[in-house]
């Protein structure tokens, strides 16, 4: 199907139940999410680095602790605008508790969130989902690259509504320390 035939059935405003939609009718496993400002994007599905780093980063919080109702694969978060929310599906999420049942969970009890840069979106990792995460107030926001050293960025957020680096390193050494080192 081309891009005009999928553009003539697109609603002028897409909802979080429409993306939602989208999601669960997709037979390839795309992502899809929209920004507060009403920007749909859609991902291709993780492959398998993608897919490595995630459960090694996954059995690593479970490993230490975390139980693993808080700690979820991409699960959908409501992330709030001024006018309209946006909804976002992290690679990763770490939870104060478990958050409530539903497709787009709101922020408050988020402790992190972690993006797996894939080819293609570092931009929308590093500074669009990054301003939107700081905005909704979630305390850590972490962004995985695909280099060589699966260079791992801690981002805290500071006083300003705004990240802070707080750490860079090789995700092989981050899983050699404890996530209460990094996480508050």
């Amino acid at each position: 199907m081309s891009a005009e035939a999928v553009g003539m059935h697109m609603p002028a405003v897409v909802t979080l139940d429409d993306v939602a939609a989208m999601n669960a009718a997709d037979p390839n496993g795309h992502r899809y999410e929209t920004s507060p400002e009403g920007v749909l994007s859609v991902m291709p599905p993780p492959d398998s680095d993608h897919a490595m780093i995630a459960s090694r980063l996954f059995a690593w919080l479970i490993m230490a602790g975390w139980p693993a109702e808080q700690v979820l694969q991409a699960v959908g978060i409501r992330v709030p605008g001024p006018d309209r929310d946006g909804g976002r599906i992290p690679d990763l999420t770490v939870w104060r508790k478990p958050p409530p049942r539903g497709v787009w969970s709101p922020t408050t009890d988020v402790a992190l969130v972690v993006e797996i840069v894939s080819p293609g979106s570092e931009a929308m990792d590093s500074v669009t989902k990054a301003r939107e995460y700081a905005s909704a107030g979630i305390p850590q926001y972490w962004v995985v690259d695909r280099d060589s050293g699966q260079t791992v960025t801690l981002h805290h957020l500071g006083g300003q509504g705004a990240y802070e680096e707080r750490a860079r390193m090789p995700l092989a050494w981050l899983l050699q320390t404890a996530p209460a080192d990094h996480l508050d």
